[in-house]
């Protein structure tokens, strides 16, 4: 490799590595949300006028940057080598859509002409469609995916976030990487040619960045409303805790009582504890059966929703569940998405031949729950999820057509500290309630606690790391945004795009019209 090449390589896995660490200044909690822009821009810029394997081999370098800087959290609770792990299979995934943007991008700006003025917008398009897709993949496999660091998660409390009720989050991804690609080649064609921006990109540019500024979603009540109080134990309620065993559930039943203060307690229709809240079940405790039993007859004397541990003959589930006044528990719900590695182990003894002393931690794991997450609660239908299934696009997908008219997200983020695990986790709450077109009521054993607005706005938040109650008046919706319909059919549409671009950008690489011409 000559002087001139090395430099341009070592350049590209600057710029790799500069975008991936920029990342996470975008991300809650920094949220400098603009740095994403930058971000995408240095990351597609690495791989620009390379070839397959060096944008592989860049592109990977980038991916680990992206990862290993955001979900620093992940370390945490099992310490530096599950985060090292899925941080080194995400950027491998991450490696593979930046290789096929490098593809792509070099077979389009062959084949189209330069005289052509809508060049720069099907590049930038191209560029965008493929990221979306890379992340789709990232998200859904394998063993469901890693549904976190998407792009959409930067812009939860900017104007930007409304695309998510137009299209969900895929679409607000699309909209993002589409605006860094139309920036970045702006500024190469400004660097190499003195070209000023072409007509056709920045109208596409202005549209959307100006749609969002004019649609606003409904957030009035549809179906009447409900009165939530949400309770934040402040409780030490992570997997490996070792507090004594009633704890975490007298934490809870501590922090009730606050909601006796508020002013608007006599309206009170419901309460609300996280994932966890009881760690004696019910089921197979005497004392916590009969602590919930008192605190929902004679104390708040309204339903409860709380998370705990349950099991049915050798199976062990992550649930929710229903309490009524005077009948006891009357429905319960199962987490349908455990997360690999950590609420059960996929191909255990596979991976135990690999890593026994990690995998023999997670000694326990949660089955696949199956039922429907409606809670009904006197006329009004609560649509309840457990943990990192807000980042689950179907899951909120379902409830809403399962007839859910509030979204309950019951999370416990002990494990992860004061790290950024639990801002991230709200900014999905937040996105999914503009999605959804319906409050979600983010309750977590520590925070962040907060209750969102169909509009993006925030209801009612309490500080995180003590004890708190949140009681609110929340509308009940009925209506279904653009999102719900459109969400689906766009991550389809999306990803068979992609697919399309890859082959025939994979098909002009390989065999170029002088190479077919001699077969």
């Amino acid at each position: 490799m000559n002087r001139v090449n090395l430099k341009g390589t070592l350049f590209k896995i600057a710029a790799a590595v500069l975008g991936g660490v920029t990342s996470s200044l975008a991300f809650p909690r920094e949220n400098i949300s603009p740095l994403i822009f930058l971000s995408v821009m240095l990351l597609v810029a690495s791989i620009r006028n390379s070839r397959a394997l060096p944008a592989l081999g860049i592109g990977f370098i980038g991916g680990l940057a992206f990862y290993l800087s955001q979900i620093e959290w992940l370390s945490l609770y099992l310490g530096p080598v599950p985060w090292l792990a899925l941080s080194i299979l995400e950027a491998a995934i991450f490696a593979i859509g930046l290789m096929a943007i490098a593809i792509v991008w070099r077979w389009l700006e062959a084949k189209i002409s330069v005289s052509n003025k809508f060049k720069n917008l099907i590049v930038a398009g191209a560029i965008a469609t493929l990221w979306t897709a890379r992340e789709w993949v990232s998200i859904s496999i394998p063993y469901g995916g890693f549904p976190w660091s998407r792009l959409a998660q930067t812009q939860s409390d900017t104007y930007l976030a409304k695309w998510v009720y137009l299209g969900g989050l895929g679409l607000l991804t699309f909209v993002i990487a589409l605006v860094s690609a139309i920036a970045l080649i702006w500024i190469l064609q400004y660097r190499s040619q003195r070209m000023l921006p072409d007509m056709a990109a920045a109208l596409a540019l202005i549209i959307v960045l100006l749609i969002p500024a004019i649609v606003q979603p409904s957030a009035s009540a549809e179906a009447g409303s409900i009165t939530i109080g949400a309770v934040q134990g402040n409780a030490n309620a992570g997997l490996f805790a070792n507090e004594a065993p009633g704890t975490i559930l007298q934490n809870h039943l501590a922090a009730t009582k606050l909601l006796q203060a508020k002013s608007n307690f006599q309206d009170l229709d419901v309460v609300v504890w996280p994932e966890n809240a009881s760690d004696l079940s019910p089921f197979s405790s005497v004392t916590a059966s009969q602590s919930i039993k008192n605190l929902v007859n004679h104390e708040i004397k309204v339903p409860l929703i709380f998370g705990t541990i349950t099991q049915r003959g050798d199976e062990l589930f992550n649930s929710s569940i229903l309490w009524k006044p005077g009948t006891g528990p009357t429905d319960y719900y199962d987490k349908k998405r455990p997360v690999p590695f950590a609420e059960y182990v996929p191909d255990r003894d596979f991976w135990y031949q690999l890593a026994p002393d990690l995998i023999g931690l997670v000694s326990r794991g949660y089955t696949f729950g199956t039922r429907d997450g409606i809670f009904e609660v006197n006329d009004a239908k609560l649509g309840a999820l457990i943990c990192f299934e807000i980042a689950v696009d179907d899951i909120g997908r379902g409830l809403v057509s399962d007839g859910a008219q509030i979204i309950i997200s019951q999370t416990n983020n002990a494990d992860f500290g004061h790290s950024d695990e639990t801002y991230q986790q709200a900014a999905f709450a937040r996105l999914r309630a503009i999605e959804t077109g319906r409050v979600v009521v983010n309750v977590s054993t520590v925070g962040v606690s907060a209750i969102y607005s169909p509009d993006g706005s925030v209801i009612d938040q309490v500080p995180s790391f003590e004890p708190a109650a949140m009681l609110d008046k929340l509308p009940l919706r009925k209506s279904i945004t653009p999102a719900m319909v459109i969400g689906p059919v766009f991550d389809l549409l999306i990803n068979l795009a992609a697919a399309l671009l890859l082959a025939i950008g994979f098909y002009r690489s390989a065999w170029p019209p002088a190479r077919r011409a001699r077969m």
